[in-house]
């Protein structure tokens, strides 16, 4: 009798929160709720997918099953993704991907193109690996965690990395902001890792670049239905660069980065009604 009273009190639940999601009008739940199935779609999938991720440890392959699976999310919470100049990640060898970093939702982005770029990586801070079981999944699909706190053994990783990137051909996607950046105007100042690692792998670097998103706002609540746009400029070379020429290769490539997220700011914005109550800010 307690498990059918539980089981309707559940559904019940659920029905409740999927209604709340459909509904167009900003409210927390459907604000919250959105995020909620998000994570909790991402750990289902590392619950299921880490014993089989053994038997094939730290395989870039892996990455790309769990990716593929935790994709579909983007279709319950509504977003659309368009990429354009995606074959710069399609290319087999090396590289070092940087992009924007303004919400949670950019790793949902980059999952959706784990398929394009076949054998690719990433870094996290090391926080992400306590939560499981998403962080146990992603350090055996070959995710690379570093701690930032300690600059020395994030460095001496970041150069053990670089040696696997040189000889398996593998892309490894970071954010150099460091952390997510709440101002949409503009981009925080770029950490020097993922740069230093480029350089000393003599591979290119290559810029993503997300259009805003206009259609959430934390502070009014607001998580409707949206597009995001994730443009790659071409590939910055590093081939003869030392670590005198970083500090310039840095400003070179944020300065590109952020006319393109102007321009695709100015895009998605443009192409919105005239009254649409939603803002890239907050």
């Amino acid at each position: 009798m307690w498990d059918n009273v539980l089981m309707l009190i559940v559904v019940g639940v659920f029905s409740f929160l999927c209604w709340k999601i459909t509904q167009n009008e900003p409210n927390t739940i459907k604000f919250y709720s959105k995020f909620l199935l998000y994570y909790l779609h991402g750990s289902l999938v590392g619950f299921f997918v880490w014993p089989v991720f053994l038997f094939n440890m730290k395989d870039t392959k892996n990455a790309r099953i769990g990716a593929g699976l935790i994709k579909p999310v983007t279709k319950i919470i509504g977003i659309k993704w368009t990429f354009r100049n995606d074959k710069v990640i399609r290319e087999d060898r090396g590289a070092v991907i940087v992009s924007n970093h303004q919400s949670s939702l950019d790793v949902l982005g980059m999952f959706q193109l784990w398929h394009i770029a076949k054998n690719m990586t990433a870094i996290a801070k090391k926080e992400i690996f306590y939560v499981w079981p998403f962080g146990l999944a992603a350090y055996l699909a070959g995710v690379v965690f570093i701690d930032r706190s300690k600059a020395k053994n994030a460095y001496d990783t970041l150069k053990v990395t670089s040696d696997v990137m040189v000889k398996q051909k593998t892309k490894i996607w970071l954010f150099p902001e460091g952390t997510r950046n709440k101002d949409y105007s503009n981009m925080l100042p770029f950490k020097k890792g993922a740069f230093t690692m480029a350089v000393a792998a003599q591979v290119p670097i290559i810029p993503a670049v997300f259009s805003p998103y206009y259609f959430i706002n934390r502070k009014k609540h607001i998580f409707n239905k949206g597009h995001v746009i994730i443009q790659f400029l071409d590939p910055e070379p590093t081939t003869g660069l030392t670590e005198d020429d970083i500090p310039a290769l840095i400003e070179r490539v944020r300065t590109k980065m952020i006319a393109a997220y102007r321009d695709l700011e100015k895009e998605v914005l443009n192409d919105l009604p005239a009254d649409y109550p939603y803002t890239t800010k907050g």
